[in-house]
């Protein structure tokens, strides 16, 4: 049996969580955009749907998009805001024995043993397909190095929203070994580059349920000058 193309494939939409403050905010932004223009209405609602059914997936099968498949959406997640359009990023595959290695790189940088240092290296491998997300600052005298990598960070975010909206389940992971020795000599790593974590990507298993989040309230988060 042939499995679907997840980039093709049409998702239904996630249920609204029944948390009666995200119901009124969603109700909210979609009767805005529902009286704005009928080209606006037919761009924004897609997004407004994607970005509301975004759920990290921790756990992921062993099925991955292929490099053609991820191509695309790299293009896509290429148009994040990006000051003098300098490209200040670079993603890495690491696919099957990469991931091993990365996990020996994990422990080489711990001071783990034994049962710790098997449990550390193993970590790599809670996802058939790992996305490196690299923020490689470039020589510029107008765009500082904070603003190239808020631009690097955007494109794994992006990365992320178009993967889960292409039926893949990710999760976007760091914790205390992406800036070690180990760990950057695993990537090679350039002296103008940093690496700002993995993109753990993989089937969405059966039965997964929507993300819960709690609602907040935008009047909090959007003020006035």
């Amino acid at each position: 049996m042939v499995e679907p193309d997840p980039l093709v494939e049409s998702y239904p939409l996630v249920e609204p969580n029944p948390l009666v403050e995200l119901v009124e905010t969603t109700n909210a932004v979609n009767d805005m955009v529902s009286t704005s223009s009928t080209s606006s209405t037919t761009v924004l609602r897609p997004v407004l749907a994607a970005v509301q059914r975004r759920r990290s997936h921790s756990k992921v099968t062993a099925l991955a998009p292929t490099r053609a498949e991820l191509l695309p959406l790299v293009v896509a997640a290429a148009r994040v805001p990006d000051h003098g359009a300098l490209r200040p990023w670079r993603l890495l595959e690491l696919r099957g024995e990469a991931r091993e290695r990365l996990g020996e790189a994990f422990v080489a940088a711990s001071t783990c043993e034994g049962s710790d240092a098997i449990k550390l290296a193993g970590k790599p491998l809670r996802a058939p397909l790992l996305i490196a997300v690299v923020a490689a600052r470039r020589v510029s005298d107008k765009v500082a190095g904070w603003e190239q990598d808020a631009a690097a960070a955007g494109v794994a975010h992006l990365l992320t929203l178009l993967l889960n909206d292409s039926g893949w389940g990710a999760m976007w992971r760091t914790g205390p070994f992406v800036r070690t020795a180990p760990v950057r000599a695993l990537h090679c790593l350039e002296a103008n580059e940093e690496l700002l974590g993995w993109l753990y990507v993989g089937g969405v298993p059966a039965g997964s349920k929507p993300g819960v989040r709690m609602s907040i309230n935008p009047e909090e988060f959007l003020t006035v000058l």
